[in-house]
């Protein structure tokens, strides 16, 4: 028993670090999307913007899951857990967005 309570304060240290490091790179990746939002309406001129969010998902979402894709070298099923959705919505998406997977 004592060896699993170890085991368990291992796991849980290692997923509370790991947590901190993403949070910190979220914090960097949402910066990076508010410069570049402010650069966009700055752009527009006065032009009132469309579908800014169908445009925003898409700019970032096919470069995600490449990345996760490139990362899980293919494999749908771990890409999906990655990502927290289904991998019928994975493959729904990598068709859309002409991505693919094994």
């Amino acid at each position: 028993m004592a060896s699993s309570k170890k085991t368990s304060r291992k796991k849980t240290k290692r997923v509370t670090s790991h947590s901190t490091h993403v949070g910190t790179r979220n914090k960097l990746l949402s910066n990076l999307t508010d410069e570049c939002l402010h650069s966009y309406f700055e752009s527009l001129n006065g032009h009132k913007p469309g579908d800014l969010y169908q445009l925003v998902i898409g700019e970032v979402e096919k470069p995600l899951f490449r990345a996760v894709l490139s990362y899980t070298k293919g494999n749908q099923s771990e890409a999906a857990e990655i990502l927290g959705i289904n991998r019928g919505t994975l493959r729904k998406k990598l068709k859309d967005y002409k991505l693919q997977g094994r």
